[in-house]
């Protein structure tokens, strides 16, 4: 899903730059997630919208990173737009900046803001930057979430050096962004990627190794380790499967990122970090004018510090969403999830999600943009879900254990 001032203002120059994104949005060739170049600027971004009946209009999920299976659930609208100058300054050296505002529910954040070059002589191939920077590694898109993820912090770093057997990539960061930009206890990231790592044929190895350092009062400093495989034309040309196996200590998240790291003076409170592992598969497919994607996921954590300290939490997800076209401008989108939670002393919480989605597509492959979907979503939950999300406004509240939505939403990446 997500996908970056030169000449604009950053609260004032949103309401121009997102005029221009949307019309360079429908411009762009089907499905294909390409930068449109406006007067020498290169414009990228990610957007969806619509209008959304029942309460609440989305958000069902258990709370596990895996779990919110999106179709006909998210019930947001939003606006991203990456800003981009490249320069040529001769002998192959480039450099560039991006600048990346956002518009989501009505509130605006700055998501990236960074400098780069690269075409340096003694490593032509790597670029070296600074700034706030999104490192998004690889996800899997039905569920939103992107398991090996360097965060969204202030720092610098390198990417694309070649080493031989793989391209690396390292980063250093601190906890805060230009929006809050430091933390009480001072935490430090630091991140190596190695990627391209040929193990087979077709197969292709990714690590990313993460070390969190600080002054807690809750927790402790922490490690990650997220190793994932990618193998092409799995069994049958076309279908494409991704193996992770994550672990992660302390305040390092497992994919990348910090993890319950609070901030007493941002308005937060200081969160013991996790000891967690997590296994998932997810497949992806087009075969005609059959595509999709699917992905199984179990992930074990407990709380490492504070008054929850050795608590367990569990977490189920299995489900996936089937594209099938009609013709080259119409689809139909069916996704299924059914996800559960278990935590020490409680009982077992479970969410099941079904959505239909007459969709009117660019093009008919299950990576086309922009859809628009008219959706019909149905969600059912037990007592134990109900009572963990009974708050105001969450959908257990009054006792519920089902809900039906619908809705109409726009998605378009360029």
């Amino acid at each position: 899903m997500n996908r970056r001032s030169c000449e604009f203002g950053f609260s004032g120059g949103v309401k121009r730059v997102a005029a221009l994104a949307l019309v360079s949005t429908f411009g762009a060739a089907a499905g294909h997630a390409q930068a449109a170049d406006i007067y020498g600027l290169e414009f990228s971004g990610y957007t969806r919208g619509g209008a959304f009946s029942g309460i609440p209009r989305g958000g069902y999920t258990l709370g596990g990173d895996l779990q919110k299976f999106r179709l006909g659930n998210e019930g947001d609208n939003g606006i991203e737009v990456g800003i981009s100058k490249k320069v040529d300054a001769g002998n192959g050296m480039k450099w560039g900046m991006m600048y990346m505002p956002a518009v989501w529910n009505g509130t605006v954040i700055q998501s990236q803001a960074y400098a780069m070059m690269s075409g340096l002589d003694f490593a032509p191939e790597a670029q070296f930057w600074a700034g706030q920077r999104r490192l998004r590694l690889q996800d899997i898109h039905i569920v939103d979430h992107f398991l090996m993820d360097y965060g969204e912090n202030t720092g610098a770093g390198m990417t694309d050096l070649d080493v031989g057997f793989a391209k690396a990539g390292f980063a250093i960061s601190n906890a805060g962004d230009f929006t809050t930009p430091s933390t009480a206890n001072d935490a430090r990231r630091y991140n190596l990627d190695l990627s391209e790592i040929k193990v087979n044929e077709g197969g292709k190895l990714r690590m990313l190794a993460t070390v969190v350092q600080g002054k807690f009062q809750l927790g402790k400093p922490g490690y990650a380790l997220s190793l994932s495989h990618d193998q092409a034309d799995l069994l049958m040309p076309g279908l494409n499967n991704t193996f992770f196996l994550q672990g992660s200590t302390g305040h390092a998240g497992l994919a990348g990122k910090f993890e319950g790291l609070g901030d007493a003076n941002n308005g937060g409170a200081e969160l013991p970090g996790r000891t967690a592992m997590r296994i998932t598969d997810a497949i992806v497919w087009q075969s005609g004018v059959l595509g999709g994607q699917a992905l199984v996921s179990y992930e074990n954590a407990k709380v490492d510090g504070g008054p929850s300290d050795g608590r367990k939490t569990k977490d189920l997800s299995l489900g996936g969403r089937v594209s099938y076209a009609v013709g080259q401008n119409f689809k139909w989108l069916v996704e299924a999830g059914s996800t559960s939670r278990a935590i020490d002393g409680q009982a077992t919480q479970r969410l099941d999600k079904l959505t239909l989605a007459p969709t009117l597509a660019v093009a008919p492959g299950f990576w086309s943009r922009p859809e628009m979907r008219f959706y019909f979503t149905h969600v059912r939950w037990n007592d134990a879900a109900a009572a963990a999300h009974s708050a105001v406004g969450d959908f257990g509240n009054g006792g519920k254990t089902t809900s039906t939505i619908a809705g109409v939403q726009m998605e378009a990446w360029w």
